[in-house]
This record gives C-alpha cells, sequence and structure tokens, in this order.
C-alpha cells in the first residue's frame, strides 16, 4: 500500500521560499496514472489544490497560485517536492501530499492516498 509523507521546516519567514518534500513508499511516482498532488488548508478554511506532478511528468497549478508555484519530482529518490515563492502569513496551512487518480482530482481526503499533513507557519 502506497504511503506518502511530508517534511519541511515549520516555519518560515514572509517573503522567503517554502519548500516541502513528499516522500513516497509502496509505489512509484512514475507509476501510470496518478497526480501526485500537494493541498493546503489553511486555518478555519477548507482543502486548497495546489497543483499535481504527473507520473509522465506533466505539471498543472491552481490558477490563483500559479504564479509562485512549482512542483518537481526526485525519481531516484521516489519524491515530488513544492516549492512556494514569496510567502505571505496567508501561505500558513497545514500542507499535505497526496497521489490521487486524475478523474478523483479535487474531490477530497476521502479519495485517493493522503499524507498526515505537515504545518507551515509563515511569521518573521
Amino acid at each position: 500500500q502506497v504511503q506518502l509523507q511530508e517534511s519541511g521546516p515549520g516555519l518560515v519567514k514572509p517573503s522567503q521560499t517554502l519548500s516541502l518534500t513528499c516522500t513516497v513508499s509502496g509505489g512509484s511516482i512514475t507509476t501510470n496514472y496518478y497526480y501526485w498532488t500537494w493541498i493546503r488548508q489553511p486555518p478555519g478554511k477548507g482543502l486548497e489544490w495546489i497543483g499535481y506532478i504527473a507520473s509522465s511528468g506533466y505539471t498543472n497549478y491552481s490558477p490563483s497560485l500559479k504564479s509562485r508555484t512549482s512542483i518537481s519530482r526526485d525519481t531516484s529518490k521516489n519524491q515530488f517536492t513544492l516549492q512556494l515563492i514569496s510567502v505571505t502569513p496567508e501561505d500558513t496551512a497545514v500542507y499535505y501530499c497526496a497521489r490521487v487518480r486524475p478523474s478523483d482530482y479535487g474531490l477530497g481526503p476521502g479519495f485517493g492516498s493522503w499524507g498526515r499533513g505537515t504545518q507551515v507557519t509563515v511569521s518573521s
């Protein structure tokens, strides 16, 4: 069974870059057909789908975050990463990585395999 684990700093200063890594076990990130996805949930708000890197390597991002977001992967380590530049306190959230099928993208934690999430706080 595939498992995902988020890692990265829990505190980032405003204007800096947020970098998170998702380490995958029990399955390859190049196996068709999945979206390897980043999602976040700000305090008191709903889930926000940040974007994904597909098994093919194709990437797609939320229009509202596209200008600040990059998702990449290291197939030798079976990891994919999120970089979010120029962060502000509004980027404070619990960040999740997940594997979902294309038809399940955007549907929520009942679909696909999710990591436990990691809290990231943006503060000086």
